[in-house]
């Protein structure tokens, strides 16, 4: 795969890769990355795969620069021979109401049943092509189009930890509370972002995410949290 290699600073470099509409692009730079943690990974502080690049952020003080972009360069080259990275799959519990999914009213204003809303969402495994944002947050494509709508035009102050949400052709679940202006549809009970465990996250790029329904009982029994009143504050003001 065709790519372009440049220096962002004196310890870092770029990788961008030129076929970004790849169908497994985001496999292939898993891929890299696997290999450069465990090839280069005593020379490098940060590796950060993002939808069509890798920045490496490189130790000078202990490889020559032009070594380390050698080495990385072997390895783009002869990425066909490398060790197939194990694609996780993960089937994430969901509990899809206007409880804990206050942007569900926007899709039945449009004509969709809560099931139709369900049925789109779950029928489709996602790729894991970045993770950014906040620790742990996933962008999963690809949205059904019927599903896909804009961010809001003002972000809420404060989105649950759980939240499932869409934006544009992306779904993702928001690992910890932040702010965020995603549109909600539901809840995921299931801790995906510990940084005490290793690994910290379930996920890596190229990993295959799908949801499934829950009942309240069963989000509830998970360990789920149900606080309507924060996004009727949010939402009011």
């Amino acid at each position: 795969m065709n790519y372009t290699l440049q220096p962002i600073s004196e310890t870092s470099l770029l990788v961008t890769f030129e076929s970004p509409s790849h169908p497994n692009l985001s496999i292939y730079i898993g891929q890299i990355a696997a290999y450069i943690q465990a090839e280069l990974g005593e020379f490098v502080m940060n590796i950060t795969p993002a939808y069509t690049t890798i920045l490496i952020d490189y130790l000078p003080y202990r490889i020559a620069p032009q070594d380390f972009e050698q080495r990385l360069r072997y390895g783009l080259a002869h990425s066909g021979d490398l060790s197939p990275v194990q694609v996780k799959n993960i089937a994430l519990p969901v509990y899809y109401h206007s409880e804990v999914g206050p942007d569900l009213a926007l899709y039945q204003q449009q004509g969709f049943s809560l099931t139709e809303v369900i049925t789109l969402h779950t029928q489709h495994v996602y790729t894991v092509s970045a993770i950014g944002f906040a620790p742990g947050f996933a962008f999963m494509t690809d949205v059904h189009p019927k599903l896909q709508r804009p961010r809001r035009e003002t972000p809420r102050l404060f989105v649950p930890q759980g939240s499932v949400a869409i934006a544009e052709q992306q779904t993702a679940v928001y690992p910890n509370h932040s702010p965020g202006g995603w549109n909600i549809i539901g809840n995921c009970p299931i801790a995906l972002f510990n940084p005490t465990q290793d690994p910290m996250l379930p996920w890596t790029i190229g990993s295959k995410v799908s949801f499934y329904s829950i009942d309240r009982k069963e989000f509830l029994a998970l360990g789920g949290v149900i606080q309507p009143q924060v996004f009727q504050r949010d939402d009011n003001e």
